[in-house]
């Protein structure tokens, strides 16, 4: 059997010298190496900003949608949106495991599992596309993946739907990273908040911020915004248009007395919402980026152009124990679940 990085390059075919992520083509024959898992998948949950372009795209027919998708992966030898970039995740049952992982690794064949690598770096071979599922943005396939031996996965726990865990794991890294951001007092805002991970990173939000610190949601659906409000996510909610960079501010400002927010968190999954971000943080505060959709060049050009020292930070999607703090919200908060059983699952 061939030996593989432990990162995947063995797999890149052009161009040469890079990791599967950047790479424009990666081999996707599934023919494992040793220290390769061969995933039988189920389904995929397609990144927001990625999924939104593809509909757009395809003017949202659902064949259309098929058509776009199975060429992105034809073309690529994963599911990486030329357009955003991004991916997504999976979901799926291991298959075979690479002899060089013996030891290595607590799966076994049999175990149904969820990805919490990028689709964008993922091998994938699409043999038929069964259902879209377009409100919540997941797919299911018929279809094989590998993970690299670096590859992160969680295994589905047994007291969630599996859908619902999904749902949840293409956005842990947003509320594991509002945990280890916010600090009891401080002032959060979250634009794009009745999203999935706006909701879940609304709720962490409001557990670090704790009652001497003020939540506020913002969000452009009227419909979403009365959602939050029933499972009591946030102090403050707001109904606006993100890429209104200007009236966004005079609306937090309002809300805040003018001291703006210590710390910001953008989960729009459309572009040009970044000024909207700086202008609403308070100097030397934080703005966390998780979006797909954003241009790092305008946020960091923007904070420049308008005096603003401001910490941003890149949407890692991962961050240690990100799975189990996202999986546990759904555990703690009843309402949540319920949203989110009712939405996503």
């Amino acid at each position: 059997m061939k030996k593989g990085c432990p990162y995947g390059t063995h797999r890149v075919l052009e161009p040469k010298g890079v990791l599967p992520q950047p790479a424009h083509k990666i081999s996707n024959d599934m023919e494992i190496y040793d220290n390769e898992i061969l995933i039988d998948v189920q389904t995929l949950n397609i990144d927001s900003a990625s999924f939104t372009q593809i509909s757009e795209e395809a003017k949202g027919d659902v064949e259309g949608i098929k058509k776009i998708m199975k060429s992105i992966v034809e073309e690529r030898g994963k599911h990486q949106n030329p357009v955003t970039g991004s991916g997504g995740m999976l979901i799926g049952t291991v298959e075979k495991i690479g002899p060089a992982l013996e030891g290595k690794t607590d799966l076994k064949v049999g175990d149904k599992i969820a990805t919490l690598v990028s689709l964008s770096l993922t091998p994938l071979r699409i043999d038929e596309i069964v259902e879209i599922r377009p409100e919540i943005d997941q797919v299911d396939i018929k279809g094989k993946a590998i993970l690299f031996e670096s590859g992160l996965y969680a295994k589905i726990p047994e007291d969630l739907k599996e859908n619902l865990v999904l749902s949840v794991l293409d956005v842990a890294g947003a509320p594991a990273q509002t945990a280890k951001m916010v600090n009891p007092g401080d002032t959060v805002v979250i634009i794009g908040g009745t999203g999935k991970a706006g909701m879940l990173c609304l709720y962490e939000a409001k557990k670090r911020a704790g009652v001497t610190g003020k939540v506020i949601c913002l969000d452009y659906s009227e419909e979403g915004l009365k959602r939050a409000k029933s499972a009591d996510l946030a102090d403050e909610y707001i109904q606006a248009d993100a890429t209104d960079a200007v009236g966004v501010m005079d609306k937090i400002a309002e809300v805040t007395d003018g001291k703006m927010a210590d710390v910001t968190i953008n989960i729009v999954n459309i572009p040009n919402t970044e000024m909207s971000s700086i202008l609403v943080t308070k100097d030397e505060g934080l703005v966390y980026f998780f979006s797909m959709a954003t241009s790092f060049t305008k946020a960091a050009l923007g904070a420049e152009g308008v005096g603003k020292d401001i910490e941003m930070v890149i949407g890692n999607g991962y961050t240690k124990g990100h799975a189990e703090i996202s999986l546990q919200i759904m555990r703690e908060s009843k309402a949540l679940r319920d949203i989110f059983e009712k939405l996503y699952a």
